[in-house]
Parts: structure tokens; C-alpha cells; sequence
């Protein structure tokens, strides 16, 4: 069915979406030009029915936003049930509120006096049926080291001082806390206790994003009414941050590493050299993962399933199978998962195990490097960069305009696919 046929809706794979402009003079109140929002289905029976709540709350939202009422609908008032976002809604009226003619200041909800320790929990709680479990673990981190050292106190009290407390002392870190049985719960003052035996700290890169993580949880108690403002808006974060690419391993590496031929991780290696796959991806494919196309051979359907998620919508994609690996599969499980009971955790720790063994100790070379390598690999044999993002899962590349392809283009066939993947070749 046509996303015409639901007026302010469309269908974007397989999930329709909701998009309406507000009018000028309200966008410029809210702050933001139009109201979006997933209606999460695919049915287009109950899109259109979940459309029309969503128009519903627009035009309650538009009206009292032109009149100038200190209040915006609140949520839930739509009956519009699990599927809405009403996050969305509360930001809203957190905008409206603040931007009128009239100084009219939020009005922080009655039982807001809450602790960090009690309003942290309600946040993580939330967030945990939100989040996949590797974003969620990063995000508790962060969370949780704040409240080891602010939890007793009241989350209206929060000010400047604390964030550039924070800032300083997450700053002190060993990137060692958390690796050992000892150190795990530490405690922000006593992992901060602990560090001082070394001389290592943790990288500007993960201080930002422990900074990000809490600075967003306080965002979410301004959404949710129970802080006037983020205290630490104006408290700047002057760590450098420097990136630190994956190495390309050179054909001498590729070579001792494939040479090896480790009982547990060698064929992972093998498969994500020639396919480009991510370790997660591969660990988690299943034997109906992989298909047949007449004459084109088999190929992987890297896709979500009962093992894992995928990292991004991009990342869904048909991968052919490199004749290299067919001798592989024919000794994987005839079903069910390829590699059971495999983890990314179980790849990256024994390849690091690996590298001691064979010497390889040169700087950003791990395990997701193989995806570094097969993409390197396509480059030098001429392959445009965005037909090497289809094979990899990668967001389309831009031509040399500054076009993004996806816009435009439906995509290369199976049969470049499988020409591409051919050509890649083990170093021998």
C-alpha cells in the first residue's frame, strides 16, 4: 500500500513513519520543525488509526501553542497506548513553556526532590528496555559512577561545581578499572584511589562519552520535569580527543594469522577476511542464514535473529559466500547457529591471546581489523566505495558531488556482489 493512502505517514522498510510541519510562528516556540514520531507497525490498518491520534495531539499541541497556554497536551492524554513516544511530547511542552512572551519558568514536578540515587534508577530502568545490552552496560557505567559519588544528594541541588568535579576526577581513571575482579563496583573515589598506582589514564574519546552519557540523563530529568535546567550546560569539556584508527593487517599478519589455524576462532577469522563482516555478525549467524541463488552460489543474509541485533539498519544486506569458506561450512552445524556458544567477547579475548603468541603487538591492530582488511582489499582491486558499503553494511558512501547514492540508487545486483567478493584473494 502507498504512503499516500495515510495522510502524514510513510513507509520506511518496513515501519511506518509519521511526519507533519507546524506552522511557522509554532516551530519557532518548539524548536523544532515538525512533529516526527515511528507509529511502529507495518500494518497499514493500524498506521492509519495510530496516524490519527498523532494528529490528534498536533493540532491539541498547535492550538495551545498559538494561544499561549503554559501548558502543552500531556502525555498519555492521547489513549495512544505502548507504541507512542511520549518523550517527544514532553519535550514539547518543556520548550513551549520556556519560550513564552511571559518569564513563565517549568514547573518542576512536586515529588522532584528525589535523590540522584533514586532518580538515576528510574532512568537505567527505562533505558534498559531501550537500549541493546552493550549500549546499556556503557550507559549504567557512566550513570553509575556519578551516583557512587553524588547519589545522597538532592537532584534540584546540582550545580556547575559538581559537573567540574565530575569532569576532574573521571579524568584520574586507569582504563584497568573494571578488568579485574578487584576493581569491578568500585566506586568513582575509590576507582580514583586505585588509578593512583598507575601512570595510565583513560582516553579524552571515553571521557567524552562518560560525560555525554550523564549529561543526557540529566536532559532527561529536564524532559521529565524534574530539573528546571542542566547544571552542567556551562561546564566545558576541554579533554583532547584524538581518534585512533584500526590498523590494516599487511599480508605477512593476514598470512600468520590465517596459519595459524586456531580451534576456535580460525574459521570466525577466515569468514569475516572475505566477507567483511563484523565479529558479532558472524558469530551470530545461524544455518538458515545462509541461501542459495541459482547459479550465483550461497550467500550470507545477515540479518537480525534469535542470537543478535544488528548494529544499524544498514548493516541487514546479502553477502556472497567466497568459494574459500565452502570447505568451512560443510564442517559448521548442518543447523541452528554456525558457531555455538561463540561471543564476541570469546573472539576479541582469544585474539588478543593469538597476537601475543605470533608477535603482532602493532598499535589498533584487533580483531575487527579483518573488516579493515577485506574493505582495503576491494579498494585496490577498483571496487567503487559504495558498492564496497552494500557488501559491508557501511551507511552509503557520497559520489565526489557530495550525493548520497541510497537516495537515488536501488542498490548493486547480486551478480556485482558476487563478481566483487571473487576477487578478493588470501595472501599465499
Amino acid at each position: 500500500m502507498s504512503s499516500a493512502t495515510i495522510r502524514y505517514a510513510y513507509l520506511k522498510g518496513q515501519t511506518w513513519l509519521y511526519r507533519r510541519n507546524y506552522p511557522k510562528e509554532v516551530a519557532a516556540l518548539l524548536g523544532q520543525q515538525a512533529l516526527k514520531q515511528s507509529l511502529k507497525t507495518s500494518d497499514a490498518k493500524v498506521a492509519r488509526q495510530r496516524a490519527a491520534e498523532v494528529n490528534t495531539r498536533y493540532e491539541s499541541t498547535v492550538e495551545q501553542a498559538l494561544s499561549g497556554a503554559q501548558s502543552l497536551p500531556k502525555v498519555g492524554t492521547s489513549d495512544a497506548g505502548d507504541w507512542s513516544t511520549p518523550s517527544e511530547v514532553a519535550l514539547a511542552r518543556l520548550r513551549a513553556t520556556l519560550q513564552h512572551s511571559e518569564p513563565v519558568r517549568y514547573q518542576v514536578k512536586a515529588w522532584s526532590r528525589l535523590t540522584v540515587e533514586q532518580v538515576s534508577q528510574q532512568y537505567l530502568v527505562l533505558r534498559q528496555n531501550e537500549l541493546r545490552p552493550s549500549g546499556f552496560k556503557s550507559v549504567r557505567y557512566s550513570v553509575e559512577l556519578f551516583r557512587s559519588m553524588y547519589g545522597g544528594q538532592k537532584l534540584v541541588e546540582l550545580t556547575r561545581e559538581e559537573g567540574r568535579g565530575f569532569l576532574s576526577l573521571i579524568a584520574q581513571l586507569s582504563p584497568n578499572v573494571g578488568k579485574s575482579e578487584r576493581t569491578r563496583g568500585l566506586s568513582l573515589a575509590e576507582a580514583v584511589d586505585w588509578s593512583k598506582s598507575g601512570t595510565v589514564r583513560i582516553a579524552g574519546r571515553t571521557q567524552r562519552r562518560i560525560w555525554s552519557q550523564v549529561n543526557h540523563w540529566l536532559d532527561w530529568c529536564v524532559y521529565e520535569g524534574e530539573l528546571q535546567a542542566n547544571p552542567f550546560t556551562s561546564v566545558r569539556f576541554e579533554a583532547k580527543v584524538r581518534h585512533h584508527p584500526y590498523a590494516v593487517p599487511s599480508d605477512k599478519e593476514a598470512k600468520q594469522l590465517l596459519g595459524l589455524n586456531d580451534p576456535e576462532i580460525g574459521n570466525v577469522l577466515l569468514m569475516c577476511l572475505l566477507s567483511g563482516m563484523r565479529s558479532g555478525e558472524a558469530a551470530g549467524l545461524l544455518r538458515e542464514d545462509l541461501v542459495t541463488k541459482g547459479n550465483l552460489g550461497h550467500f550470507f543474509h545477515v540479518r537480525p535473529n534469535r542470537l543478535r541485533l544488528l548494529k544499524t539498519d544498514t548493516a541487514e544486506r546479502m553477502v556472497p559466500v567466497h568459494a574459500a569458506l565452502d570447505t568451512v561450512l560443510s564442517g559448521l552445524p548442518a543447523s541452528g547457529p554456525l558457531f555455538p556458544g561463540l561471543t564476541v567477547n570469546d573472539i576479541t579475548k582469544r585474539f588478543a591471546t593469538i597476537r601475543q603468541v605470533l608477535g603482532l603487538e602493532r598499535p589498533g591492530l584487533v580483531f575487527h581489523s579483518t573488516r579493515k582488511w577485506f574493505i582495503t582489499q576491494c579498494e585496490r582491486t577498483g571496487v567503487p566505495e559504495h558498492f564496497t558499503a552494500s557488501i559491508v553494511g557501511h551507511k552509503s558512501a557520497r559520489s565526489e558531488n557530495g550525493i548520497t547514492y541510497s537516495i537515488y540508487s536501488a542498490g548493486i545486483s547480486d551478480e556485482q556482489k558476487r563478481d566483487i567478493v571473487d576477487q578478493i584473494r588470501l595472501p599465499t
